[in-house]
């Protein structure tokens, strides 16, 4: 009878951390993105180019980034992790989403990969200056021709880009590809190492040009995202699940008008 106790004990013994093991391997390891434009700045009210340079949020601005946060604490959603571009006004941002959502002590890590497009000669100029520059040189008579155009086509946002780098004179201008490929790198790098620690949700706070290059084809099904305007405070969620990115929404304003009503 003993031995036959001792045997029994043994089995279990082995075959319960093997059950556990594979209730963990089996856990959802999927990461949700919350890629974020930043609160509405100084440069911004006064419509002028602002890509590498960095002006701090307006009142309207802080007051944004506050409603996103009411936003997202009212649907429950709790960040694993937080990163940032490495200018004032994404950090701004979002350590003020942080604090209004409740996650004080969460650190914010920078991530200088994740800035907005570099516009050279052009930073701190008029944007309509920069932009009529471009549209002629790819055959326009305006910049509100070429944005009408770019309602109907997307792949124009490459052609543009690329012209503001042509234009400006320091040549320090970004062209498309390049801030692409830093994004994404960044956005890969990121989600991977959430996924090992388990997935969960991650805030990114970013900028509305560079966001809109950096997700044009991440999704790893085709989805692209529309030429729109990206509002302050506006959310891109992205999922990210066994190597594969997927697109399930851009630019959306809902967190913040959920913020507002509170």
């Amino acid at each position: 009878m003993k031995t036959y106790i001792l045997l029994i004990g043994f089995m279990l013994s082995a075959f319960v951390p093997t059950t556990f093991a594979q209730k963990k391997d089996a856990k959802d390891n999927t990461v949700t993105l919350y890629i974020t434009r930043h609160g509405k700045t100084i440069l911004n009210t006064m419509d002028r180019v602002q890509g590498w340079a960095d002006t701090p949020l307006t009142p309207a601005g802080i007051e944004v980034a506050e409603y996103l946060g009411k936003g997202l604490k009212s649907d429950g959603i709790i960040f694993k992790a937080a990163y940032s571009s490495d200018l004032g006004r994404a950090r701004q941002t979002a350590r003020i989403v942080l604090d209004t959502k409740g996650q004080n002590e969460m650190m914010i890590t920078e991530v200088p990969q994740m800035r907005e497009t570099c516009f050279g000669s052009y930073e701190g100029e008029f944007n309509p200056r920069m932009w009529n520059d471009a549209a002629l040189r790819l055959g326009y008579k305006s910049y509100t021709e070429l944005m009408a155009d770019l309602e109907k086509d997307p792949t124009l946002m490459k052609k543009m880009v690329d012209a503001f780098a042509a234009l400006e004179t320091l040549g320090i201008g970004e062209p498309y590809d390049a801030v692409k490929a830093r994004g994404q790198k960044a956005i890969r790098e990121i989600a991977e190492k959430q996924a090992k620690n388990g997935g969960g949700n991650v805030l990114m706070v970013g900028h509305g040009m560079s966001i809109g290059i950096f997700l044009s084809d991440l999704d790893s099904y085709g989805k692209k995202p529309n030429a729109g305007h990206m509002g302050n405070a506006a959310v891109c969620k992205v999922t990210y699940k066994d190597g594969k990115f997927t697109l399930e929404s851009f630019g959306d304003m809902s967190y913040v008008e959920k913020g507002k009503a509170k």
